[in-house]
């Protein structure tokens, strides 16, 4: 009798996408809540930080600083993230009535003014065997640089009130993401062997935060009940908005980036980071920015766009990866 793996392998299922929808499932039906939403919280925030520790030790500090230094790139992912996103997100003004409510429309312009998000986009640069060192520096400009940017778009294109920045969200990247990256260059002189012999068995870990950060961030929005403030019609146009938001974005990224002279590792990055809008600085910012009535329509696009964006890249992710896994060997050969 054939293995449950063996079986979605025969019939093409991704089992990391399965574990993406068996977490969405869950949510809806036990989403965390009081004490429980607490709990995962902290054991999303551990998981994530344990995970730039393990980025941070498997890195050599050459690559590291190659990342930081490899401006081109953060230039395209950040114009990306903060000018063709936007430009993109004022289209959908013109789908007001016809498709979108006006809170929907919003919604999806405030979606479009986020940060790229850091925890999936690195994952999934690392599973597809990218440039993890520039995704990482990418990654965290981009969470930086939202905390003003951001509100200011908000500001701009929709005219709300608010004040975005926050110590509190500059003390969250630095402790959760930075700190844990700088112990594991550390201790890498330590640990990069172990690192080294056990990576197949710690690649896993990616995917592990990524479920976490999944279920908790579904969990919200059950909570919230989000999801009985609109229409069927109105939530099916809402997804093949942001499906179209995200492929246009993708494809525009995948097409130009091999033009401006970018190898295949970095490319990978730059799709990945450049494609990405954070949850998790999404729904903070939200609460500031909008009167509490409407937060929970606003931050629905976001919501759906972040699922949306973890099941298409899981899948990519992992077909990249596995065809740089089989392109190596062909490529040793002829040499």
């Amino acid at each position: 009798m054939k293995s449950p793996a063996a079986l979605l392998a025969k019939l093409r299922i991704d089992p990391f996408i399965i574990g993406i929808l068996a977490a969405v499932g869950i949510a809806c039906l036990v989403p965390a809540r009081g004490q429980g939403a607490e709990i995962a919280s902290w054991v999303t925030s551990i998981g994530v930080g344990a995970l730039f520790f393990l980025y941070g030790a498997r890195l050599s500090t050459a690559e590291a600083v190659a990342g930081f230094k490899h401006w081109r790139l953060h230039l395209v992912i950040l114009a990306t993230t903060f000018v063709v996103f936007p430009l993109l997100g004022l289209t959908t003004k013109l789908l007001v009535s016809s498709v979108l409510t006006p809170a929907l429309a919003a919604g999806v312009i405030f979606l479009c003014t986020l940060p790229s998000t850091v925890n999936s986009s690195i994952a999934f640069t690392s599973i597809a065997k990218g440039n993890v060192a520039a995704a990482i520096c990418a990654a965290s400009f981009s969470s930086l640089l939202g905390i003003v940017v951001t509100p200011l778009l908000v500001g701009l294109l929709l005219h709300s009130t608010g004040n975005g920045f926050s110590l509190d969200a500059v003390t969250s990247i630095v402790l959760q993401l930075l700190v844990p990256f700088v112990a594991g260059q550390i201790a890498r002189r330590w640990i990069g062997g172990f690192i080294t012999r056990h990576k197949k068995v710690l690649g896993r870990a990616d995917r592990t935060v990524i479920l976490m950060v999944v279920y908790a961030a579904f969990s919200e929005g059950v909570v919230a009940g989000i999801w009985h403030q609109l229409t069927p019609l109105a939530l099916g146009g809402l997804v093949v908005v942001n499906l179209a938001l995200f492929y246009v974005v993708f494809w525009t990224l995948k097409l130009v980036t091999p033009k401006l002279g970018f190898g295949r590792a970095d490319r990978v990055a730059i799709i990945f980071a450049g494609s990405k809008k954070s949850l998790a600085s999404g729904l903070p910012m939200a609460a500031v920015l909008f009167p509490a009535q409407t937060v929970g329509l606003i931050v629905l696009p976001l919501m759906l766009f972040h699922q949306a964006q973890l099941m298409i890249c899981a899948v990519l992710a992992r077909r990249w990866g596995a065809k740089a896994d089989a392109d190596q060997p062909a490529a040793a050969a002829v040499r």
